[in-house]
């Protein structure tokens, strides 16, 4: 029995060896979910760019040691720079392991990738295959990535049911989105990816906006992860949130669906803008800022008056006004170009800002069978702005 035991043992431990010396497995994209998570190896701003959602990043050359390599092998020769290289890249795959890795289990199976698949992957990959891991390298890195990302942007958003939520600002349109998700509801929250709330005043004080490879890496995750045979439900939007593009097959796709249309009286509105733009309450300053670029479109006289409301505190009527005389004007004249199927989408009435009425709302659209299951069909649209 002892015997057999150690011949069990035996074989274990020659399969591992094997197994490391062949080293890590070459992988693609589609085959991302088989791993547990992917290591982005390349510099910290490569990184900040763009990098598969999830992905954690641990440089095996830092944005210094790059540029010191790089000028090596420029200003004297491959040889000192390969040499430089390799012990910077060994030190820094050792902090990792040391600071990153120790706690994973013998059965964590991570997915290394760098620009191209070379050098920087290859080093990582290959030391976390000699530990005993079953380490995947991304053949063609990043680069392929990205080609599979832009495809994909150009393909799946046309074999997904949409539900657009239309409605005038200040409607609730992103409030009740949450709500459909927290129900059950699939839901692309493009704002949320984009960081900012798509409107003139929509910037977020304490978040930057993602780069728009980053904001796209975001959307295809979303859209991978969606089940085909149940509709998504997206907020209306125009080409632009904030500085971003929404990617030219899904804005198509959007205003080829179903729509909903979403509506909610004066003072609920007024409520539930004041909630979302607090941080101008707290300083009206920004607020100044802001409204500078609705000038051409409104005269210094009226920015002047809006600021006045402002600084007094007046915050019912200056939101009142931006509402009649931009917002309201500007969302209907390009809604109806962008969303043909609104005329006869089924209406919902918001008529409290509470979540108790955003719940309810959002059980009823997901069981409201008036929804049509054909939307429409796609159509050239103006380039005018819904949150101007």
């Amino acid at each position: 029995m002892r015997h057999d035991h150690e011949h069990d043992r035996d074989e274990r431990q020659r399969a591992e060896k094997q197994k490391a010396a062949r080293g890590p497995a070459l992988v693609t994209v589609a085959q991302l979910p088989e791993f547990d998570e992917a290591i982005d190896v390349r510099s910290e701003s490569e990184f900040a760019e763009d990098h598969i959602p999830g992905a954690i990043n641990c440089p095996v050359l830092d944005n210094e040691e790059r540029a010191r390599v790089g000028t090596l092998y420029k200003q004297h020769s491959a040889f000192e720079a390969k040499k430089i290289g390799a012990a910077l890249v060994s030190a820094n795959i050792a902090r990792h392991l040391q600071t990153r890795f120790l706690d994973r289990p013998r059965e964590w199976r991570p997915l290394v990738y760098c620009w191209r698949g070379g050098s920087r992957s290859d080093a990582l990959a290959h030391v976390l295959q000699q530990v005993g891991w079953r380490t995947g390298r991304m053949d063609g890195g990043y680069r392929a990535y990205r080609r599979a990302v832009v495809t994909q942007l150009a393909d799946l958003p046309g074999r997904l049911r949409w539900r657009v939520i239309c409605g005038l600002t200040g409607t609730g349109k992103s409030r009740l989105l949450r709500a459909l998700g927290d129900a059950g509801g699939q839901v692309l929250d493009l704002e949320l990816l984009a960081a900012h709330r798509g409107s003139v005043l929509g910037h977020h004080p304490d978040e930057r906006q993602p780069t728009q490879k980053m904001f796209e890496s975001l959307i295809w995750k979303s859209l991978n992860g969606f089940d085909r045979a149940r509709p998504v439900y997206v907020e209306a939007e125009s080409r632009k949130i904030g500085a971003l593009r929404v990617p030219e097959a899904l804005i198509a796709a959007m205003w080829a669906g179903e729509c909903i249309s979403l509506e909610a009286p004066v003072p609920v509105r007024l409520q539930l803008l004041k909630n979302e733009y607090a941080h101008f309450i707290q300083n009206p300053d920004a607020l100044h800022d802001a409204l500078e670029s609705l000038v051409p479109l409104h005269g210094r006289a009226a920015i002047g008056a809006w600021n006045d409301l402002a600084h007094a505190g007046r915050w019912d009527k200056l939101v009142a006004e931006l509402l009649a005389r931009h917002y309201d004007p500007a969302y209907t004249r390009a809604i109806s170009k962008h969303y043909p199927a609104l005329d006869r989408a089924p209406k919902l009435v918001l008529t409290d800002p509470g979540d108790s009425a955003f719940k309810s709302l959002a059980r009823q659209c997901l069981a409201d069978s008036r929804i049509s299951a054909t939307p429409a069909p796609p159509r050239d649209t103006a380039h005018e702005s819904l949150k101007s």
